[in-house]
C-alpha cells in the first residue's frame, strides 16, 4: 500500500482487498474493510467499513470469498424454526479473514451482523490512555455484534479476529425484516443477549471481587480448558492467546501474569508447551479459586 498525501490507497492480498492504517502506536493494523473498487483512495483516518452492496452473479463483498462448505452454524441457527434459519441463511454473506484482522471497531455505527463459523474472535475495548480489556473470545457458533445491530447504537466493542476465521455477515436492515416477519427470532435473540448479559456479570465479579491475580489467573486457565482433552487425570488444551491477552482478559499486566505463570509451573499445577496449555494439578487451581 503506498500513501497518497492524506489518503490511502486499497491495494488487493490474494483474493482479498485490505486497507492498511497507522494507528498511533505506529503499528500497522489490517482493517477487514469492504471497499467499492480496488484502488479507491480513502480518507486515512476512516475506520469502518463502507456499506456491504448487494452480492450478484458477477459482484459481491471485494474481502469476501465465498465458500463452496459454507453450511450455517448449527449453534447460532439452533432453536429456530426451519422457516426463520431459512430466512436468515437467504441473507448471509460468508467470508474468511486472516489473524489480526478488525472486523469492526467500537464506536462505528453497526452496519451488520456476524456469526463466527471457524477460528476465533476477541471482542475488546480501550480507554484514552491506550490501556485494553478483552471482554471474550468468541467460539464458532456464536454472534458478534447483536446488541447493536438491534439497538441501533454503535459497536461497543472491537472486534479482532485472533485465529484465521470464517465469518457469516447479514446487514442490519436484512436481519432486523427476518425477525420482524418470524416471532420464534424475538424470543431467540432475546436469550442470546441475556446470555451475553450474564457473562459480562461473570467477568464484573472476576474483575471486581476476586482478590489476587493467582486466582483471577486460576479461574480463567480452568473456563478456556473446560473443553480440553482428559487423559489420566490430566487437562490439555491449545491455549492460542500471549501474555499481554491474558493479562487483558483478567484486568492484570503482563508481567504480573508472566510470573504468576512461572509460579505456576514452578509448582507443576501447569505446563506450557508451545501453545498446548497443560493442567497437571488441576485441583491445586480449583482451591485456589475457592480459597
Amino acid at each position: 500500500m503506498r500513501r497518497m498525501g492524506r489518503f490511502a490507497e486499497h491495494r488487493p492480498l490474494g483474493c482479498l482487498s485490505f486497507v492498511v492504517f497507522k494507528v498511533q502506536s505506529s503499528k500497522e493494523t489490517i482493517m477487514a474493510t469492504p471497499v467499492i473498487a480496488t484502488g479507491t483512495a480513502v480518507p486515512r483516518l476512516q475506520v469502518w467499513a463502507n456499506r456491504p452492496k448487494k452480492p450478484t452473479a458477477a459482484s459481491s463483498l471485494q474481502i469476501l470469498e465465498r465458500s463452496a462448505r459454507s453450511e450455517p452454524s448449527s449453534d447460532f441457527y439452533g432453536g429456530l424454526s426451519e422457516a426463520t434459519a431459512k430466512a436468515l441463511q437467504k441473507v448471509e454473506h460468508t467470508a474468511s479473514f486472516p489473524a489480526g484482522a478488525i472486523i469492526f471497531m467500537e464506536g462505528q455505527p453497526a452496519r451488520g451482523l456476524y456469526i463466527l463459523r471457524q477460528g476465533r474472535v476477541k471482542l475488546l475495548t480501550t480507554n484514552s490512555d491506550g490501556r485494553t480489556l478483552i471482554l471474550k473470545i468468541a467460539k464458532p457458533g456464536e454472534e458478534l455484534g447483536l446488541n447493536s445491530v438491534i439497538t441501533g447504537k454503535p459497536y461497543d466493542l472491537t472486534a479482532e479476529i485472533l485465529q484465521p476465521a470464517e465469518l457469516a455477515f447479514l446487514e442490519r436492515a436484512d436481519f432486523l425484516k427476518c425477525i420482524t416477519e418470524h416471532g420464534d427470532a424475538c424470543l431467540h435473540f432475546a436469550s442470546h443477549l441475556s446470555r451475553d448479559c450474564h457473562a459480562a456479570y461473570d467477568l464484573v465479579r472476576l474483575i471486581g471481587l476476586s482478590q489476587s491475580v493467582p486466582e483471577r489467573l486460576a479461574r480463567f486457565l480452568l473456563d478456556w480448558s473446560s473443553n480440553g482433552s482428559v487423559m489420566d487425570g490430566v487437562v490439555r488444551v491449545k491455549l492460542a492467546l500471549t501474555h499481554e491477552e491474558i493479562a487483558q482478559l483478567i484486568g492484570a499486566s503482563r508481567e504480573t501474569v508472566t510470573r504468576t505463570l512461572s509460579e505456576f509451573k514452578r509448582q507443576r499445577t501447569i505446563e506450557l508447551n508451545g501453545s498446548t496449555l497443560v493442567l497437571r494439578n488441576k485441583p491445586a487451581l480449583e482451591n485456589l479459586v475457592a480459597a
